[in-house]
């Protein structure tokens, strides 16, 4: 059977997101995460016949929801000649709008993180739920993968990983006993990662702190922190003055980013003045206080409980 966009990934804060990108009906406009396509189908719906929507997408999956194979033929999901689905890392913003001729863009969307089809997908090792592969790669094609880096790092290099973006206290233990396990047999799958590091987690916390450890890896397979930072900094550039930038945060460290570039335009969060004190930054708030789903969304999409949405605009 094969699995419809709505089978594939249900988009977070839907409305919220497309209403604050204050639609110009013939603007330019990027999707910076496709996925199951949910928020460019609505953004396209806003649009006029003289606007265009960029989406992009990294992963071969999200891809395939351009398309979808049918008795009789072939269906395109989102047959338009007003889009174009760009088959890449969004770090790359600033070169594909070069590349397509595009001088400014009035609006950017990204829900960041992992599709609920990632953690769903037994094969693709991004959940501790299932037995596969220890990959984790969003783009299959290139990268190392999670069993990679496992296998390979220094045991000081994974206990950077496991602090940095997992923020687990226990770091050093985690990667001492990988390190120590790997000597005997690769660690290849996820059971084989678990087998080594459950013993260190306490039962009641095991699942909260497991999905931490496997966000460390996932960060550091597809190096996203990187990419969000050069994905933010490109936006800045392309955006048209009065542009918005609406980005819907998961975690901590991603929700932190975009905050700072958000507030004072870089990712340190550091802020700069004029000669009269007064601070220079690309951007300004339109909500001071993140936007998070309602009750209704969050019974009905668990991940949608930890999603906050920041929305700028280009000054």
């Amino acid at each position: 059977m094969v699995k419809t966009i709505e089978g594939y990934h249900v988009p977070v804060l839907l409305q919220p997101s497309i209403d604050g990108l204050n639609i110009r009906p013939g603007g330019v406009y990027v999707d910076a995460t496709f996925g199951g396509g949910g928020h460019s189908r609505e953004l396209l719906s806003r649009l006029d016949s003289t606007a265009h929507l960029y989406s992009f997408d990294q992963d071969a999956d999200a891809e395939k929801n351009v398309f979808q194979l049918e008795t009789g033929g072939q269906q395109r999901f989102i047959d338009d000649p007003r889009f174009t689905f760009v088959r890449s890392n969004f770090r790359y913003l600033r070169n594909w709008m070069r590349y397509y001729g595009v001088e400014g863009i009035d609006g950017l969307l990204a829900d960041l993180g992992v599709s609920s089809h990632h953690f769903d997908d037994e094969s693709r090792g991004f959940s501790f739920r299932f037995d596969a592969p220890l990959d984790m790669r969003m783009n299959k094609r290139e990268g190392k993968t999670a069993a990679d880096i496992v296998n390979t790092y220094a045991e000081e290099a994974l206990a950077k990983v496991f602090y940095l973006y997992g923020e687990l206290k226990n770091s050093r233990r985690l990667a001492a006993a990988l390190v120590a396990a790997r000597t005997t047999k690769p660690i290849a799958t996820t059971q084989d990662f678990l087998h080594v590091v459950e013993p260190f987690f306490k039962r009641e916390r095991e699942k909260k702190d497991l999905a931490c450890l496997f966000q460390a890896l996932r960060i550091e397979v597809n190096h996203e922190m990187e990419a969000l930072s050069d994905m933010l900094l490109a936006a800045i550039d392309c955006l048209k003055p009065g542009g918005r930038l609406c980005v819907i945060t998961y975690h901590s460290l991603e929700d932190r980013m975009v905050k700072n570039i958000m507030k004072t335009g870089n990712i340190a969060g550091e802020r700069q003045v004029d000669f009269y004190g007064r601070m220079e930054t690309p951007l300004k708030l339109v909500n001071n206080k993140v936007i998070v789903p309602d009750s209704d969304e969050q019974r009905e999409n668990s991940r949608s409980r930890s999603a906050k949405l920041r929305i700028a605009e280009k000054k």
